[in-house]
This record gives C-alpha cells, structure tokens and sequence, in this order.
C-alpha cells in the first residue's frame, strides 16, 4: 500500500509503498478514503525534520544534551550512531481519516465488515491507503456524512474537548481568536450550543469567511474595541485560544477581552507566559486542553479499548468523535467551505509543500484522497524491497528472516548482522509492516511484510531472528523450531514456566532440532572474554556484584505489563543473571530476592537478587530504576582467590592481582557484544559439530531464576530454581 512517511534526517516526505497491516485483536483494517492534512501538528514536524543537523540540536537542546550524556556513558561513536539511527526512522504523518472496514479483528465488537467510519489517532489514523485502528478511536458515520467531512472528526473533537472545558452556558458570550480550520470550527461548534460568537484573526481572508458563517469577527488590530462593542464592555465569559504562533500575542488579547472571572482555554500551540497583572485583576481561569478528550495519551483506553463508564466521564475522546459527527448530521457544523485543497496519497509531498509554504498559496482544509484499485489484502501484506533472487542460492550462506523491526532491531541487532555477514537477507516482519520496509530498505533484505508467516513458515528461510514483544517470544520460538529453522531469540525466552518447558519438550520431541540461542550478549563482550579467563583455576567460590542502574520507566510502559513484557526482571534482569552464570560456569541453584517498597510509583524493579551455585559462589544483582541516568548504567565487581575484577559500563576493565593492575579502555564506543553474540551463533548453525554458544542447562536456568526470583519476592524465602529435566 502507498504510505506518506517524513525522513527525520533529511526532511523528505516521501510516498513510499509499505505493507497492509496485520489485524489485530481488537482493532479494524480501515480502507482510507480520505485523510485529513493537520496545518498545525504536522507542519510543525515537518519543518523540525527539514532543519539541518544544527537547526535541530538548536530546537530542540533538551535531546541534545539527552547525546551528550549518553556519549559520556557510553561513548561517543555509540551515541552519534544511536542518535543518526533515531533519524533514520521514517515518521507516519496523519491522525485524522475516514474510510470502511475491511476486516475485524479477534474481540473487536460493534464494527463489522463495510461500516462507514472516521478514524482518529497518531499512529493509526495516518496517510495511508489502509490504516490499522483500535476501537475507542473508531466512531460510526451517519449515513449522510461523507468520507471528507467525516476527516475532519479528529480536528473537530480538539475543537469541541476545548470548549467542553470552558464549560460555557447557554447565551454565553464566547471569543475565538485565531480563525484557521480549529477556529473556524470552534466558533460552529459555539454558536451551535447557543453562545454568541465573536472571532479575531491577523488574516482578513479568514475573518471574512468567519462572517460567511454568520459570525461577527475582526483582524487583530480592531479586536479589542471590536470585542467591547461585541460585549458592550462587559468582556467575553470565554476566550478559546485556537491560533498556532509562537508569540505570547493571543494570551495577551485572550486576557484583555476576557471579563472578570472568565475562562481562556489554550486549544491551539501558542507561547504560554500568563501576563500577571491583566490574569491576577481578572482572576482568570486559564486551562491548556489536552487534545481530543479523556482517554487521550491513555494506553488503556485507545489501545487495549477499556472505555469510561459514562456516568464517571461523560465526554471521552471517544464521544466527543460522535458528538462531533451529530453536529455535521444535522446541518450545524458546515464543513465544504473549510476543504481549500485535495491531493491524491500519490501527490502527497505537494500537500505539505503548501503548508509550509514553499508553494506560496492560502490554504485551510487541505485533503489527501485515496483510489483502490483491486488487490489481494493477504498478499499485499509482503512487499519487495530489494528483489535478488541470485542471492537466495548463494551456496553455503543461511537465509535469514526476522520478527520484529523495533528500536533494538535497527540500532543494534540489524548492524551487527550486516557487519557479520554471511547470510542471506531474505524478509522482516512487523506487526505494522511500516518499520520492517524502513529496516528492509537500509539494511537489504529482499522483503519486508507484516506476516509472520512469512518468516516462520516461509520454506526458504534458514534461520529465524525473533525480535518482537516478550509475551510472543515462546509461540514463536516453537514454531520456528517445529518448522525446521535455527532460532536467535533476543531475551526472554519465556514469560513462565510453563512455556519455558514447552520450548524445551519441543527440542527434545524434534528428530533433528535446530540450534536455540538467546540474545544474552554480554557474555560475548571483548572485556567479558578479558575478565573470564582472569578467574580461570580459582580453585574457590566466587563473589561477583553486579549494580545496574536501569532508570525509572513510567507505570503505562509495555515492559511493566506482565503479559505483555513480563516486568523488568524477566524481561531485563535476565541479561545480568546469565552473566554472573557465565562467570561461574554453572547454572544456578537458588534464587532469594528483595525489593525497596514501590510506592505507588515503582514496579518491582528496585530488587536486590542474590543467586547461589553449585560451588558454593554468590552472585548479586543490584537492579535499580530509582536513579540518575547520567550515571552509568551498569557496575561489577568480582573477588576470588586473591583477584579483584571491576568493570565500569563497558567502558573500563580493571584487573587486580598481586598488587598488579592492568587497565583496559574503550574510549569511543562501548561493546557490550551483540556482534559477537550473532557471530558466535551463525557459525554454530554452519558447524554442526561446534557447541551451542549458551548451554542449553544455562538458557533453562537463567530463565528459570528470573521467575524464582519474583516467587522469592512475594514470599520472601529463597526458591530453588528446577534443574534441565535430564529428558531434555
């Protein structure tokens, strides 16, 4: 499908073509028949990704120093690589569409096949001739609003959300200033609940089509004593701020028109330093509305579709969509006079020429509009990005599919393959498809699709890389085993115990098993393979500490999700067991676990793990989220038979023995091993006598521990953590 995608690095908005998404549990494939193009948000990052690299860093100095801290923990190659990988991450432009349902998801209940619809949401409502959307942001159409006024619904409901919260009464006089698309719909939406409407704007074209509404309205030089008429001195009960500019100008005016006690409601991105004196003699009320209502920002409501009872929040974004929609029904919304402009999706960068000006012509309600033609859904789901059919029989090189296209896969994963070499590139897969073609473009693969299928069932494919969300790691892993394929599965495994065993019955079960490896990187690391053999004959247990210093995540982030992420133990705390089990070299037998209290802002992720082996060696793991991030990350220390080892971050090595002490440094890029991880597998899978990279009785036990540990936290005594059963 033709997708509008904006290039952070050099500011290019492109029409690309990109897979159909896949339907998920829950939402709605939608056939976009119209889109709406945003003057304000999407201009706005639009001409933040057509700045130079310096007109960037000086826009935006809070992720500038974001660089600088991370180039000082990790150093400086590392961050500039993960700063250019940020950029080259192609942006979806769009939240405000209206098409028909071609398919339902699993769960979706109210929406059927061929239900007219508007469609709102930044991520799901985009540019594109099909877009993927949830069901709180999916809202019936009237049979006669149409696909291009039914565009508007997501603009509308800002506007309405705004005046909503000025909580205006009847005969009230209400004050617009700025009279674009979001003004010109405010001040409908206020004369249609009976408020007298008075508009400003700096345009004369626009306070005259404010007029052709029947509105009274004035340019910005007139406003003030245009607005006293309008009130006869009184002042307006409220003033919505609808204009986009920088200047504090519209608060300004907003608080010499308002009356005494009135409300000002900030709807559209305008400066905000409140002028004391005009505010404090008033006593003015002065809100910032939050876009289209309750629910906004929530992932609970727009994703997992986990609506507000009515009675507790009458106007959700979602209502506030139908609402909207009603007013366009019946006659007291107009919106054809707002449509200035209509681009087809393959004309798109024209559209946003415009609204930054480069054409040099008015504009207001600029549409993009999409033509189907006839096609296979299912198989526009795989797209070609670099045909090379030679290179599928290039003899003796495994051909490589890959779930999961996220962050970890472009800026590390991704890299340390094609830096790797040896395979072929065949197909990547994500559920969106959007940032598998995006991978598949800057690191070769002949395909990109958002059908699994395609990398687990796919006959060709040798040996699967699973890259996605924890809580489809262990389905995958097995039916890519089953299917004949080596699998490389970045951490976990599993999410219990039970699909851990089920990985494990299916190894066994299988007559000629493919190779199953773990994405436990560190253990590969240049300074791991120093600090290992320093311990080799240490003829006595070991004690290692290893602090890691995670940072705080907010409580909405998937990885809390225990059935989605896991938590961060499981999900992260994994990658540190398995190294104090790399440095003992033997797998766990006892786990015990504490935790600082969570207090409501925490989740289990300030804990203090301490492991037990077989040779009587002691490892703790110190995992943290209650930190500074300017601090680095990661911290061990290891004592045995007169050794001490320290290292900070990956970035120092310091090995003592004997008084002596040798001190290794990465000075400009930090190497915590993903390359060598890759490597060491890829030629485990091309040398069949050569020995798993991670012994299986390790990847069982450091899973294993993970889950002991948060049994050890609820029960506050130690749990042994279950041996590799011996059939296995």
């Amino acid at each position: 499908m033709k997708q509008l995608l904006q290039n952070l690095r050099d500011g290019q908005a492109v029409v690309a073509e990109v897979p159909v998404p896949t339907v998920r549990p829950g939402a709605a494939l939608v056939q976009t028949a119209a889109s709406l193009v945003s003057a304000g948000t999407e201009r706005t990052a639009v001409s933040f990704a057509e700045k130079s690299l310096l007109g960037k860093a000086r826009s935006r100095p809070d992720l500038v120093r974001q660089v600088l801290d991370k180039a000082r923990r990790e150093g400086f190659l590392t961050s500039i690589e993960a700063a250019f990988n940020r950029l080259d991450q192609p942006m979806a432009l769009g939240y405000a569409s209206a098409g028909a349902i071609v398919a339902v998801g699993p769960g979706l209940e109210g929406f059927h096949v061929g239900d007219r619809v508007a469609c709102a949401g930044s991520g799901q409502a985009v540019h594109a001739e099909y877009g993927l959307v949830p069901k709180n942001l999916l809202t019936p159409l009237p049979d006669n609003v149409d696909f291009e006024s039914a565009a508007f619904t997501t603009l509308g409901a800002i506007a309405l959300h705004g005046f909503r919260l000025a909580q205006p009464q009847l005969g009230e006089r209400v004050a617009v200033i700025g009279l674009g698309l979001l003004g010109l719909l405010a001040v409908q939406i206020a004369r249609a609940a009976g408020c007298h409407v008075f508009g400003v704007d700096v345009n004369p074209a626009r306070v005259e089509l404010a007029r052709q509404f029947g509105i009274q309205a004035a340019v910005r030089t007139e406003a003030d004593a245009a607005g006293q008429s309008f009130t006869h001195g009184a002042g307006f009960d409220v003033v919505l701020i609808c204009a986009d500019a920088r200047s504090n100008d519209p608060v300004e005016l907003a608080g010499h028109l308002a009356r005494d006690r009135a409300q000002v409601v900030a709807i559209g991105a305008v400066g905000l330093s409140i002028p004391r004196k005009t505010y404090y003699e008033k006593e003015i009320n002065f809100i910032v509305s939050r876009s289209y209502g309750p629910g906004r920002y929530d992932p609970g409501y727009e994703l997992a579709g986990h609506d507000y009872p009515a009675g507790y929040v009458r106007w959700t974004e979602g209502r506030n969509f139908a609402a909207f929609l009603d007013l366009v029904s019946s006659g007291k919304v107009d919106l054809k006079p707002l449509i200035s402009h209509r681009f087809a999706i393959q004309e798109a960068p024209q559209a946003y020429q415009l609204i930054t000006g480069k054409l040099k012509q008015p504009f207001l309600g600029v549409l993009l509009t999409y033509a189907h033609p006839a096609q296979d859904l299912a198989a526009a789901r795989t797209v070609a990005i670099h045909p090379a059919a030679q290179r599928t029989t290039a003899p003796g090189k495994p051909v490589l599919g890959v779930l999961g296209a996220g962050n970890y896969a472009s800026a590390m994963f991704l890299p340390a393959v094609r830096a790797t070499g040896g395979v072929v590139a065949r197909v990547i897969a994500s559920a969106s498809g959007l940032s598998a073609s995006s991978a598949a473009r800057r690191y070769g693969f002949e395909l990109a699709s958002s059908n699994e299928d395609e990398v687990l069932d796919a006959p060709g494919v040798d040996l699967v890389a699973i890259l996605t969300r924890h809580n489809h790691h262990a389905r995958q892993v097995i039916r890519a085993l089953q299917n004949g394929k080596h699998v490389y599965c970045e951490k976990p495994l599993a999410l219990n115990g039970e699909e851990l065993e089920h990985i494990f019955r299916t190894l066994h079960g299988l007559e000629h098993p493919g190779l199953l490896d773990a994405g436990f990187n560190r253990r590969f690391a240049p300074f791991s393979l120093k600090l290992k053999p320093f311990f080799a004959g240490r003829g006595e247990p070991l004690y290692a500490h290893y602090r890691v210093n995670a940072g705080y995540l907010p409580s909405d982030f998937w990885l809390h999700d225990p059935q989605q992420g896991g938590g961060r133990i499981i999900g992260e705390g994994c990658h540190f067991i398995d190294y104090l089990t790399f440095l003992v070299g033997a797998a766990p037998v006892s786990v015990s676990a504490q935790a600082l209290p969570d207090g409501g802002r925490y989740h289990q992720d300030n804990v203090q793990i301490t492991l037990r082996y077989p040779d009587g060696s002691l490892g703790t793991v110190t995992y943290l989220a209650n930190g500074d991030k300017s601090a680095s990350k990661e911290y061990l220390e290891v004592f045995s038979n007169g050794r001490v080892a320290i290292l900070d971050d990956f970035r120092r090595l310091e090995l003592v023995q004997g008084g002596q002490r040798q001190v290794f440094r990465a000075t400009l890029r930090q190497d915590k091993g993903h390359q060598a991880a890759w490597a060491a597998f890829l030629a485990a899978v091309q040398d069949p006598a050569r020995p798993a990279p991670i012994p299986y009785a390790h990847l069982w036990a450091v899973t294993q521990a993970t889950f002991c540990a948060m049994t050890a936290l609820q029960t506050n005594v130690p749990v042994a953590v279950p041996p590799l059963p011996e059939e296995f």
